[in-house]
């Protein structure tokens, strides 16, 4: 299969986590993250573009070895590598949302997911939690203009100025390098605001279907098994280009 455009290679690479480099076990691959090196070792920044919070990222970042920014919490947090972070958004006021939907809807967790622990500008809910039902209870109450967005891991409650391509686009203005020079790799609805800014986007296998009808290719591997090859196409390209 043809993985990019023909005479075109990416000059910055944006990953999601999240079922994008790991499996519907959280499981990273070992592939992806080799993959990901190699990037890198050419001269191709990875940018992390997560919904997870910004010690996680910042610890595979670490340990896996990339050298471009984070856009964490759905483009809520971005942190550079020179220590400078950014807060796009306030939690407080989703965390408050959530904790008076368990007043309205008995059963639902508060509390949420464990990473809660660490967000900055948004609060989560467990994935299986009844979406229609929150988005129906705070519709009309005083959070209505709160953005619910779920992905395969959790239901997101945050402010509707964030989303992953917000995020980046501001990593990038700051980096001088434009939309259309970067590839984009994802798997969940949180992405298509990452999709929709870049030149060229991925959807690894297993993606969600609307992730899949608006992205530029649907990777036939599952997942961060995408990602061998893929890097494979990239290196190759940069290598034609002289």
């Amino acid at each position: 299969m043809e993985w990019l455009p023909k005479g075109w290679t990416p000059k910055l690479v944006a990953v999601d986590i999240d079922g994008t480099l790991t499996d519907a076990n959280k499981r990273l691959h070992v592939g992806a993250i080799e993959a990901l090196r190699d990037l890198e070792a050419a001269g191709i920044p990875v940018v992390i573009c997560t919904g997870n919070t910004r010690p996680i990222a910042y610890g595979l970042w670490r340990f896996i070895g990339l050298s471009g920014p984070l856009v964490c919490e759905n483009g809520g947090v971005l942190w550079y590598p020179n220590g400078d972070v950014v807060l796009r958004a306030e939690g407080k006021e989703a965390e408050a949302a959530c904790r008076w939907l368990a007043l309205r809807l008995p059963g639902i967790d508060a509390d949420g997911i464990a990473t809660n622990t660490w967000r900055e500008s948004e609060w989560c809910l467990k994935t299986g939690e009844d979406m229609e039902a929150i988005q129906a209870e705070l519709s009309n109450s005083a959070w209505s203009h709160l953005t619910v967005l779920r992905t395969g891991f959790a239901i997101h409650v945050m402010d509707p100025c964030l989303s992953k391509g917000q995020g980046l686009a501001q990593v990038l203005k700051r980096l001088d390098i434009a939309p259309e020079d970067v590839l984009a790799v994802g798997d969940a609805p949180n992405d298509l605001s990452m999709f929709d800014l870049v030149g060229w986007s991925v959807a690894v296998g297993g993606a969600f279907p609307e992730l899949e009808a608006v992205a530029s290719v649907c990777s036939p591997e599952p997942h961060g098994a995408t990602f061998p090859p893929l890097s494979e196409a990239i290196l190759a390209a940069k290598k034609a280009e002289g």
